[in-house]
């Protein structure tokens, strides 16, 4: 592992950027109709089935990295808290879809902000091992999503979300981490955002394809991009960066 780089830290700048434009713009509210998801089609007796069942991939990635994780005897806070929160993920948002509200989307939205501050620092220590972020970032997680249902406010758990999105790769290319790792994670960050416009589309979508929506196919890709970060930093993952 390479030591604690001694260029300007970019990363330290474009989080304080990310602050300021969150904080210019205002408080953002959830919208008008979230709930209202297209696909409401029960199966087996489960509403909204294929919403609910398209999480068992978050259950499988989480337990398959734990496992891992116990297998190899590796003892990492950050990873741990990473493919447990993955794991949580999927029993959340099945949860909440089975009778979608905001007060069970809470536990939907609880582990997703854990996911996201924990594999924000498991990159973060490989640049600068010291770093002591996940005890403050795993609170600002839990409580950005208790700002939002306490004042309708999304602005600190959208930042939970997008900050690792714009961060890692900065922080990678800065750590010089390995190539590999580096397309890992940059297709990992292109699934999630195709995961997040099939989302916004999830209407439009059924309405094309009929056997799935928007948000179901917003799970898969989610469920996909989580596995290739699993893969990427699992046990079994280089450690030497280049040069």
């Amino acid at each position: 592992m390479n030591p604690a780089p001694t260029r300007p830290p970019l990363a330290l700048l474009a989080a304080g950027l990310l602050v300021l434009a969150m904080a210019l713009a205002g408080p953002i509210a959830q919208p008008d109709g979230y709930h209202h998801f297209a696909d409401r089609r029960a199966l087996f007796g489960i509403p909204n089935f294929f919403d609910v069942a398209s999480n068992i991939g978050f259950l499988l990635v989480g337990a398959w990295g734990l496992l891992r994780m116990a297998w190899s005897g590796r003892r990492d806070a950050a990873h741990g808290l990473f493919f447990g929160a993955l794991l949580l993920t999927g029993l959340g948002s099945a949860w909440y879809h089975l009778a979608p509200g905001d007060l069970r989307l809470v536990w939907d939205r609880l582990p997703i902000a854990l996911a996201c501050a924990a594999i924000f620092v498991a990159v973060a220590r490989e640049v600068y091992p010291r770093a002591p972020l996940l005890a403050p970032l795993a609170l600002f997680g839990i409580a950005s999503v208790y700002w939002w249902a306490r004042t309708g406010d999304l602005r600190p758990y959208l930042l939970i979300q997008v900050a690792p999105l714009v961060l890692i790769p900065l922080l990678q290319w800065q750590g010089r981490a390995p190539r590999a790792q580096r397309r890992a994670f940059g297709g990992a960050i292109i699934l999630y955002v195709l995961a997040k416009l099939f989302e916004l589309g999830d209407l439009a979508v059924f309405e094309q394809l009929h056997a799935l929506s928007g948000h179901t196919i917003k799970h898969l890709l989610a469920t996909l991009a989580a596995l290739v970060i699993a893969r990427a930093i699992g046990p079994a993952s280089a450690v030497h960066h280049d040069q």
